[in-house]
């Protein structure tokens, strides 16, 4: 078959690279003129498959009211008269309750797991660079009562396979020594040795290249306008500029824009955009005082990742629509974090500031499924786990695509 792509960020390009593997001929097609230049270009870097968790969870409730009105709270909202942001965000607050949050684990889990399972074939076949380390993903507390939060729940979901080890203070420092510099208090964590970090955009256009050498069309500057009906079915998409691209199947993977795309076909996507933050920090050599494994600051909501000579600090979420400017008071609390981690961390150069639209559902479960349209098929809102689910949620769509029951459970679209 014919089968258009829409995005060239991690889940787009994943999406068609299986789809070339499967014999298709893969067009895929993106506003920007590359691959991976915009939710993919420079988030967290991590492969939390052990660690796949949503936001939404009982105690980020009572946080949220501490968090209100101030500059520096890892989710802050941007209160507009969107009526889309108002249901996504009573919506959000559902899924904090209990009950929630324990389903929404084991369904992001199943997904995890087998997308880390698919990116490891996928390396050894192809033997694609990315920066990657694979030393683990230390989530560490500098507060008591979340450490006992934290090791609970690490304990709670370590019967349904999140292999997770629960450390002390010490046992951290241990493991990444870096950390015994800090002048934050570590109170514990927990530890995830089969996860990995590496970096996205890097990973993204590698792995363009390859399926554009295995035939796949990549068409940047190409902005689409609508997707194109008829007799019931998708028969191509509309570009800005007037041509119609005609093709056998449609997959939408446009991040925190699918919803703009099909709102006029009346499918309503529970997506919203959440903008985030990162900084990227060049190393002097060697730089022995920078962490090495890949670390998630439960406080702050901070992930920290090294790429060789560079250090990537990334988190907090905006709730403010499409706007994709860049507050600085946002990157320099990021900034003034890593400072009071490491602070004997050896720069060389300015720090690089980046802001991107993670396209969020309330439960973080992202929606991979056909839509009431046989031949249209949906691969997104990841929020902040698209890096992690990208090479299963690939491998699924295609499956999909090719009509085989994808080896993960799918939800419904929930479309009208």
């Amino acid at each position: 078959m014919k089968v258009l792509v829409l995005g060239a960020g991690v889940i787009g390009v994943t999406s068609a690279w299986y789809l070339v593997e499967d014999g298709h001929e893969v067009v895929v097609l993106d506003r920007q003129p590359g691959p991976a230049l915009e939710t993919s270009f420079a988030n967290g870097g991590q492969i939390a498959a052990a660690h796949a968790e949503p936001w939404a969870k009982p105690s980020l409730l009572p946080k949220l009211l501490r968090w209100l009105g101030r500059e520096d709270a890892p989710l802050r909202f941007g209160w507009r008269a969107d009526p889309d942001q108002w249901r996504w965000t009573l919506a959000f607050l559902a899924e904090c309750l209990p009950g929630h949050f324990e389903r929404n684990v084991l369904r992001l889990a199943e997904l995890a797991r087998y997308s880390h399972a698919q990116l490891d074939a996928l390396r050894e076949r192809c033997g694609i660079e990315y920066d990657c380390l694979q030393r683990g993903i230390l989530h560490f507390c500098s507060d008591a009562q979340e450490f006992a939060t934290l090791a609970r729940n690490a304990r709670a979901t370590h019967a349904h396979g999140a292999g997770r080890t629960v450390l002390s203070a010490a046992e951290c420092v241990a493991l990444e020594p870096a950390l015994g510099r800090s002048k934050v208090p570590i109170a514990g964590g927990v530890y995830a040795a089969t996860d990995e970090s590496g970096d996205a955009r890097r990973f993204t256009q590698a792995l363009a290249g390859l399926a554009a050498a295995r035939g796949a069309e990549f068409r940047y500057g190409a902005s689409i306008s609508g997707v194109e009906l008829e007799s019931g079915r998708a028969r191509g998409v509309r570009l800005a500029r007037g041509e119609v691209i005609a093709a056998d199947a449609v997959v939408v993977a446009l991040g925190s824009y699918s919803p703009r795309l099909l709102a006029p076909l009346g499918i309503r996507l529970p997506i919203f955009p959440l903008k985030g933050y990162s900084i990227t920090v060049a190393l002097q050599p060697d730089a022995p005082e920078a962490p090495t494994v890949s670390l998630s600051d439960e406080a702050h909501k901070i992930v920290i990742s090294r790429f060789g000579n560079r250090l990537r600090a990334a988190g907090t979420a905006d709730l403010a629509g499409y706007d994709l400017s860049i507050n600085r008071a946002r990157c320099e609390a990021i900034a003034q974090r890593l400072r009071q981690l490491f602070p004997q961390l050896a720069v060389a150069g300015e720090l690089e500031f980046w802001a991107g639209l993670r396209p969020a559902t309330p439960s973080n479960v992202p929606i991979l499924n056909r839509t009431r349209y046989e031949n249209l098929f949906l691969n997104t809102g990841h929020g902040t786990l698209g890096w992690t689910l990208a090479c299963g949620s690939g491998r699924a769509l295609a499956d999909l695509v090719c009509g085989r029951t994808p080896a993960v459970a799918l939800d419904a679209v929930p479309a009208g």
